[in-house]
């Protein structure tokens, strides 16, 4: 039977790409999961009350880091949806294994070039501006549905948990939460330190 649920990512957080990464193999190895992988930005969630949100800030602007990243994402995702999963993982390893600037329009392309992708067609549909729509729009989605506050967020119907996976590569991780979004009488289980 097929799974369904959806994952938020911002390609700024580590914990984000642990749960993305993971989830992207498990698929890849055949995994009966359906999944939704959507767009929330860490900057709009610190703007401060009264300022501008991300998206009416020219991208580069103080406050919009991993912006560019997220429209390059969602551009890739809606233009090249058969090539979205090995960019996106690629787009976590240039941040966390390269320490590369994912703000930086040649990193960006790079990576749209090393997953098959062309670059040119995706800086064309992020300078027309649609992707940084669909950001808003997913943004202020999974805030207003769901309170979502961080990445990764795992969604299934009306059930949402932010969680915090500690290891790469661990399916059975990724599972256990999926099982545990079921069981809505637990609400909050957090280490008083993290684990050695």
């Amino acid at each position: 039977m097929t799974r369904s649920f959806t994952v938020t990512y911002d390609y700024l957080c580590p914990f984000a790409r642990i749960a993305n990464e993971t989830i992207v193999e498990a698929l890849r190895d055949g995994a009966p999961w359906d999944v939704e992988f959507k767009a929330f930005s860490l900057a709009q969630s610190h703007v401060e009350e009264g300022d501008p949100d991300v998206w009416d800030r020219a991208v580069g602007a103080p406050g919009t880091r991993g912006v560019r990243a997220l429209q390059w994402s969602m551009a890739v995702r809606e233009r090249f949806p058969d090539r979205f999963l090995d960019y996106h993982v690629r787009l976590f390893n240039a941040r966390h294994s390269e320490a590369a600037d994912v703000d930086d329009e040649d990193v960006l392309r790079a990576v749209a070039e090393a997953a098959g992708v062309d670059a040119g067609v995706v800086a064309e549909t992020v300078a027309g501006g649609t992707p940084m729509k669909q950001l808003a729009e997913e943004h202020r989605e999974l805030v207003d549905g769901w309170e979502v506050f961080g990445v990764p967020t795992f969604i299934d119907g009306d059930e949402a948990v932010f969680v915090r996976l500690m290891e790469r590569h661990v399916v059975s991780d990724v599972e256990r939460v999926l099982d545990m979004l079921e069981w809505s009488r637990l609400n909050e289980f957090k280490r008083t330190r993290i684990p050695r």
